[in-house]
């Protein structure tokens, strides 16, 4: 029996270096590398970047998906789609970014 991961855990797991693998509607496999995990008031949005082309994005781009979590407590992803969540999210990372480099 394969033993189930915990996508919260592996995404906090400051860690783990290991891709992250995702299904898409069609049940193929994608693997991203993970970029960042990015508060956002109540919500919890990660950037991943996918580690071979895919369709439509450029070779640089990465993709905000939305961290949820079920009644059980267990965590999963869904592409965000909403243009200004994006956009939002993707200015956190690049404020923590300059934080950094300000360090």
């Amino acid at each position: 029996m394969e033993e189930k991961i915990d996508i919260l855990d592996t995404l906090l797991d400051e860690e783990n270096n290991d891709p992250i693998i995702l299904e898409n509607e069609r049940g193929e496999k994608i693997v991203f590398e993970q970029i960042a995990v990015i508060p956002k008031v109540e919500d919890l949005y990660c950037i991943l970047k996918p580690v071979e082309p895919i369709d439509g994005l450029e070779e640089d781009e990465a993709l905000v998906f939305k961290i949820l979590e079920n009644e059980e407590g267990e965590a999963s992803l869904t592409l965000e789609t909403d243009e200004d969540v994006i956009d939002e999210v993707f200015n956190v990372y690049y404020d923590l970014l300059d934080e950094e480099d300000g360090e």
